[in-house]
């Protein structure tokens, strides 16, 4: 629900992000069966490289997962948040996939937390995105500008169901973004 307009370049959402998996399977079962996303496209890679699924996750656009047999190990607290401590840290290196946000409707923000816990999801209480000091309220109130529901996927992919409560605009953009000089400043507080 953001504003604005894009005078350089007509983009539409985004068409699809792409991550890597470590069982396309689980992935599979996950993302169509606990979360209900339609699987719409399945791409065997050249040379038994792997494979490459895309999932309908609406409004045209796709969630696809890579599966590479001789791929890496996770880095949990660094290539992504780390399960084990991303309720006191969010922080993931430097050209990391930090989470991904499903929109959802504001007023089944609740529902949609149940029904992932009815299917054995563990998730976060729902939190009031607000403009105070500590940017979260225990309640619903006119500052919240977004509400949102965390849980992880089988590889420790970090989701978060999001619902804008307000509208978006240049009005929303206050802060002077940070430079890599602004590290120092940061770290001292």
């Amino acid at each position: 629900m953001a504003s604005g307009e894009n005078k350089q370049f007509q983009l539409r959402g985004v068409n699809h992000l792409a991550l890597v998996c470590k069982d396309m399977a689980r992935t599979v079962d996950f993302y169509t069966n606990v979360l209900g996303m339609p699987l719409t496209k399945t791409i065997e890679l050249p040379r038994a490289t792997g494979q490459h699924f895309f999932f309908d996750i609406g409004n045209g656009d796709s969630l696809a997962f890579f599966w590479f047999p001789d791929a890496p190990e996770a880095a949990p607290g660094v290539a992504a948040p780390d399960p084990q401590a991303y309720r006191r840290s969010l922080v993931s290196a430097h050209g990391s996939m930090n989470h991904v946000a499903f929109d959802v409707p504001a007023e089944r923000i609740e529902e949609y937390r149940e029904k992932l816990i009815a299917k054995g999801i563990e998730v976060t209480e729902v939190i009031n995105h607000d403009n105070s000091p500590r940017q979260v309220s225990r309640e619903m109130n006119d500052d919240v500008f977004i509400r949102s529901i965390y849980f992880f996927d089988p590889d420790g992919i970090l989701l978060e169901f999001a619902a804008w409560t307000q509208e978006l605009g240049p009005d929303g953009a206050r802060h002077a973004p940070a430079t890599e000089q602004d590290r120092d400043r940061y770290l001292a507080k």
